[in-house]
């Protein structure tokens, strides 16, 4: 039996919400004390400590799981193990393609030992964008991404991910290299957008546009989009309406909170809003969105929101 055992037939899809984990380097930044250079959680499993802290980060949303009766999208906390950011911080791409792969395994190994009948555990290799998540200064071509990508999806592919999610998408035509590395290789994709606090992509675009145009540029390659990285008020108005493209929104990981990317770039505490707020704000979209399949978190939240995000789904 293969080890990508959802590869094939990923359970989020079948009618019932998982949910996944909240903001990993925000929670081992401010409220761990690791040290991140260049907000690169990879970076923390070169220590046993730092094995640890993520483990043990991934075991408390397992737990929200099986409170919630749901199963749970593992991610890898990879979103900065490409291969420029990864000169950054001295490692090879060797060296990037044994970290992306041991990532999957510490998947594997929580899923063996946690994973039961109701509470599903999909594993999860999350690809991150090649320069910075809020305001990229160095834009590609959709070959161009899909050059750069196609190392760390190809370690993903090698070590049996089921799946893998590009996050904090700013652009289209890195989520179409990003989605063409993916089907190269066979491996499900999903595409998460980041829109800023008007619900648009930094270039203007609108959600809309950016996840239709990505369809027809990959022939509806991804398995669903997401967006992640935004207080819910930045993009819920964009999501009042009965169009088409809301049924390809399969998953919402929402800052806790609402200061704008700038303003979470200089802030030096952890703002982490209101869990019960989140929550409800959540059910506020819920009817917009027919096929929504995965709640989580993601820059300040933790277990508390996605607890009360999930609960309305239930």
């Amino acid at each position: 039996m293969t080890l990508a055992k959802y590869c094939n037939n990923l359970p989020q899809l079948g009618g019932k919400i998982f949910l996944t984990d909240g903001g990993l380097e925000t929670t081992l930044l401010f409220l761990e004390g690791f040290n991140l250079p260049h907000f690169a959680a990879f970076d923390l499993l070169k220590t046993s400590e730092g094995r640890i802290a993520i483990h043990d980060y991934l075991l408390t949303y397992v737990d929200v799981a099986k409170q919630n009766g749901t199963g749970i999208v593992l991610d890898t906390p990879t979103w900065r193990a490409s291969s420029d950011w990864g000169n950054l911080l001295g490692y090879s791409r060797k060296d990037l393609d044994r970290v992306n792969q041991d990532a999957v395994k510490m998947l594997h190994d929580i899923r063996s030992t946690h994973e039961t009948e109701e509470t599903t555990c999909v594993v999860n290799g999350v690809v991150g964008p090649r320069s910075d998540g809020y305001n990229p200064a160095f834009l590609m071509t959709s070959k161009e991404a899909q050059s750069y990508h196609q190392s760390q999806i190809q370690s993903f592919s090698s070590s049996h991910a089921d799946m893998i999610t590009a996050v904090t998408m700013t652009y289209i035509d890195e989520a179409i290299g990003i989605t063409k590395a993916a089907q190269e290789v066979g491996i499900p994709v999903v595409v998460s957008f980041t829109p800023e606090t008007n619900g648009r992509l930094p270039n203007g675009m609108s959600l809309k546009n950016a996840v239709e145009l990505t369809d027809e540029a990959t022939n509806a390659g991804p398995a669903y989009y997401m967006i992640n990285c935004a207080h819910p008020t930045h993009f819920d108005h964009t999501l009042t309406s009965n169009e088409k493209w809301l049924n390809r929104i399969g998953g919402l990981r929402a800052n806790a909170s609402a200061l704008s990317h700038s303003e979470l770039d200089e802030a030096e505490e952890l703002d982490d809003g209101n869990p019960s707020e989140f929550g409800n704000q959540h059910l506020a979209m819920k009817e917009f969105l027919p096929n929504l399949a995965v709640v989580g978190g993601c820059c300040g939240t933790d277990h508390r929101h996605v607890h009360a995000a999930h609960g309305h789904f239930q």
